[in-house]
């Protein structure tokens, strides 16, 4: 009820629009992209609340050390041990079989000061869970946040890539010049092959 309440207010002062193709209807792997700045985690809950997704998120572990961890875990936040990655697909996968419908975010730009590459986890976890993806986006030049299109993801990484490429190539992030081209390392292993 609280977090109703808080989305309807910050939606009606916000100088950004909303707008969302459809809410997910079954477990999804939600795309947080461009991830270029820390406010992009204010405008994630914001969409999330007033859509009323449930939605869990992934963090590195010293975000939920001392008194942060409660109210990490409360927001969503799941941490993440990265030397033992392959328990986040389970726990993940765990999480799916339980029939609940929620929102997974993942930023597979990584870090927000720009990257060569996007981070493949998103892609391994939805092809390992079977979970669809959903593009999640900001856009300041616009001044528009939301959902764009669910896909299933085939396993030919550069035809599923081209399509999610397609749909951010007009989304700018909040600070555009740190915005990372939507594209995995393992593209270029598969045109060399």
């Amino acid at each position: 009820m609280l977090t109703r309440l808080l989305a309807r207010l910050y939606w009606t002062f916000s100088r950004w629009t909303l707008t969302a193709e459809s809410t997910p209807t079954r477990p999804t792997i939600l795309i947080g992209a461009p991830h270029t700045s820390n406010w992009d985690f204010v405008l994630m809950l914001a969409i999330a609340w007033r859509l009323r997704i449930e939605v869990h998120w992934l963090g590195k572990n010293s975000l939920f050390r001392g008194w942060r961890g409660h109210i990490m875990r409360r927001l969503g936040g799941i941490p993440v041990d990265r030397s033992d990655p392959a328990r986040v697909v389970n726990d993940v996968v765990a999480q799916v079989n339980s029939g609940g419908v929620f929102g997974l975010v993942i930023t597979p730009d990584g870090t927000r000061g720009g990257n060569e590459y996007w981070k493949s986890g998103f892609y391994r976890i939805a092809r390992e869970t079977g979970m669809p993806v959903t593009l999640g986006f900001v856009d300041r030049t616009t001044m528009t946040t939301g959902l764009g299109p669910t896909l299933d993801l085939t396993g030919d990484v550069a035809a599923d890539m081209d399509r999610i490429r397609a749909f951010y190539a007009d989304k700018a992030g909040l600070r555009p010049e740190r915005r990372t081209v939507p594209r995995l390392r393992e593209e270029q292993t598969t045109e060399e092959d």
